[in-house]
């Protein structure tokens, strides 16, 4: 007997771990393909919302001159929040000569802006080893979140 997604929404961690990785492996294909689905159906929809309700967002944002947030208005007894989000993105390259300025002028950037460093692990794998040395101290290792992805093989996969 096959379990259901329906069915697994029901059931204790530890009635699942104990299913046989076939099981598991299927089971995480039907939740995967229904995640696909919705996504799909999801942006559908959106993209059907845009589609009937732009231009009467689009005149209400110049008759309010909101550029950017919520507008809100009703179509027959729904009201619609058509929400726009402000996302500022900064030029690293020209946010680092201000810092510069800044720190030239005698004040303290960190009154102005925020300062972070990041080094990719990819570069830091690269450095030579006495410059990897030097930032050792700055790196601390946690890991991230498990995933398991399961297949099943093929008949003439299967290893004794």
């Amino acid at each position: 007997m096959s379990i259901t997604l329906n069915q697994l929404r029901s059931m204790p961690v530890g009635d699942i771990a104990a299913l046989s990785a076939r099981e598991l492996t299927a089971l995480q294909e039907k939740a995967g393909q229904q995640v696909e689905q919705a996504k799909l159906t999801k942006e559908l929809i959106d993209t059907a919302l845009n589609h009937k309700y732009a231009d009467q967002v689009a005149q209400l944002r110049d008759a309010s001159g909101k550029e950017f947030g919520t507008i809100r208005f009703d179509d027959g007894d729904v009201e619609i929040n058509a929400d726009l989000p402000k996302r500022a993105y900064w030029d690293q390259e020209k946010l680092a000569t201000l810092v510069e300025r800044i720190k030239n002028s005698g004040e303290d950037p960190h009154e102005y802006v925020d300062i972070s460093f990041n080094v990719p692990e990819r570069k830091f794998n690269a450095w030579p080893g006495q410059i990897r040395q030097a930032f050792v101290e700055a790196r601390t290792i946690k890991p991230g979140k498990a995933t398991f992805k399961l297949a099943v093989k093929h008949p003439r996969e299967v290893r004794a």
